[in-house]
C-alpha cells in the first residue's frame, strides 16, 4: 500500500484553532465499520450508543510542559522538546538548530537547569543529559511551555483545555485528543448506565506524529513509546472479552496499548516499549469499536482507524465529514466506530 492512497483534501479553515466549551458539545460522527452508515451527533449522544457491559478504556496519560528555551555557551538560542525520558537524567529529544548541537553541546536554561548532549537518536534527535538543583518536575513546571501541535496557532488561555479531565500518569509529549471531549458528569453517566471504565498509560511521543516518508507504508517504521497495564485493567478486559462485552478504546493511543499488550487474545499485565504500526491487512485481536478524532491526511493514525474499517469506508467517511463542515485534529470534532448497526 502506498502512502498517497490515505489521502484526502481538508480545507485549512475546518483544522480546529480553539477546544469546544463545554468540552461534550463537540459534534459526533457516528460510523458503523462495515457499512459505512453515517449519523451526525453530538458527543454528548454518545451514552445512546453504549450499552451495560461495555469497557471504554482510556489512556491516563498526562501532557508535561516538553518544551524548554535555552542558550548555548555561544548565546545562541536554543529549543528542546522532551520525548521519553530514559532514566532519572537523560531524555531523548528532538533540538532546534538541529544540526549545531552536536555531542558535547552543552545548554543553560536558568541557574537551576542544564543538559548536555550526549548522542544522538535514530530519528534525528539527541539524547540529552539533565543537571538540576532541585526537583526536576517542580522544574520543569516552572520553565518548560506545555507543547501544542503545530496546526494550531491561536493561544490556549487555559492549559488544562489540552488535558483530559482523567488524566494523571505524567510523561506525554502530546494528548491523546479524543479524550478531550469527556467531561466529569459524562464519565459519570457513562457508568451509571452499567459500563466499567479502564485505564491504561501510553506516553505519547514522535511516533505518533511523525510524518510516512516511505512511498510504501509498510517500509515506515513507528518509534518508540511506553505503556504501562495495570494487572487489574488487564484482569478487567480479560473478564469482559471472554463473556462476549464490548472493548471500546477512547483514542488510538488506548487502541495501540491494548494490541501491543495483548498475547494469544489476552490482555499482558505489565510495562513496556512499543512501535507497533496498525494499518489495513492487521487483525484487531481486542478492541471492538473506538472513540477517535478526526486525524491527517496519509497519517498513521488514519491508517490504524481504516484496519478497524476499511480504507474506502473511512475516506469516504472523511470526505462527508469535510462536506459537513466538521472541525479536524485535537481540538476538533469526533468520531465514533461502531461495531454495531
Amino acid at each position: 500500500m502506498l502512502v498517497t492512497d490515505f489521502d484526502y483534501e481538508l480545507p485549512k479553515e475546518l483544522i480546529a484553532q480553539h477546544p469546544m466549551e463545554p468540552r461534550d458539545h463537540s459534534r459526533l460522527l457516528v460510523v458503523n465499520k462495515d457499512s459505512g452508515a453515517i449519523e451526525h451527533k453530538h458527543f454528548y449522544d454518545l451514552i445512546e450508543y453504549l450499552h451495560p457491559g461495555d469497557v471504554l478504556v482510556f489512556n491516563d496519560t498526562r501532557v508535561i510542559p516538553a518544551r524548554l528555551h535555552g542558550f548555548k555557551d555561544t548565546g545562541a538560542h536554543v529549543e528542546v522538546f522532551l520525548l521519553t525520558r530514559k532514566d532519572a537524567t537523560d531524555w531523548e529529544v528532538l533540538v532546534r538548530p538541529g544540526k549545531k548541537l552536536q555531542v558535547g553541546a552543552k545548554i543553560k536554561f536558568s541557574d537551576e537547569l542544564s543538559c548536555e548532549v550526549i548522542d544522538h537518536t535514530d530519528f534525528g534527535g539527541r539524547v540529552v543529559r539533565f543537571a538540576y538543583d532541585g526537583i526536576f518536575e517542580e522544574i520543569l513546571d516552572r520553565l518548560g511551555e506545555t507543547p501544542l501541535p503545530p496546526y494550531i496557532t491561536a493561544p490556549l488561555e487555559d492549559k488544562e483545555r489540552y488535558q483530559t479531565v482523567y488524566s494523571r500518569e505524567r510523561g506525554s509529549a502530546a494528548a491523546p485528543t479524543a479524550g478531550l471531549h469527556f467531561t466529569k458528569e459524562l464519565l459519570q453517566k457513562i457508568k451509571d448506565k452499567g459500563c466499567e471504565e479502564v485505564f491504561v498509560t501510553l506516553h505519547v511521543g514522535l511516533g505518533t506524529f511523525r510524518p510516512v516518508s516511505e512511498e510504501k507504508i509498510e517500509d515506515h517504521k513507528m518509534h518508540k513509546e511506553f505503556y504501562t497495564v495495570s494487572q487489574e485493567a488487564a484482569e478487567a478486559v480479560n473478564r469482559a472479552k471472554a463473556e462476549g462485552r464490548r472493548i471500546i478504546a477512547v483514542g488510538t493511543t488506548s487502541v495501540r496499548t491494548l494490541e501491543a499488550a495483548c498475547k494469544d487474545g489476552k490482555l499482558q499485565a505489565g510495562g513496556n516499549w512499543t512501535n507497533i504500526f496498525i494499518y489495513p491487512g492487521y487483525k484487531y485481536q481486542l478492541v471492538d469499536a473506538l472513540v477517535t478524532n478526526f486525524h491527517l491526511p496519509q497519517s498513521t493514525l488514519l491508517m490504524l482507524v481504516s484496519a478497524l474499517s476499511t480504507r474506502e469506508i473511512m475516506l469516504n467517511t472523511y470526505k462527508v465529514a469535510v462536506e459537513e463542515k466538521y472541525r479536524f485534529f485535537s481540538f476538533g470534532d469526533a468520531m465514533f466506530i461502531n461495531n454495531e448497526e
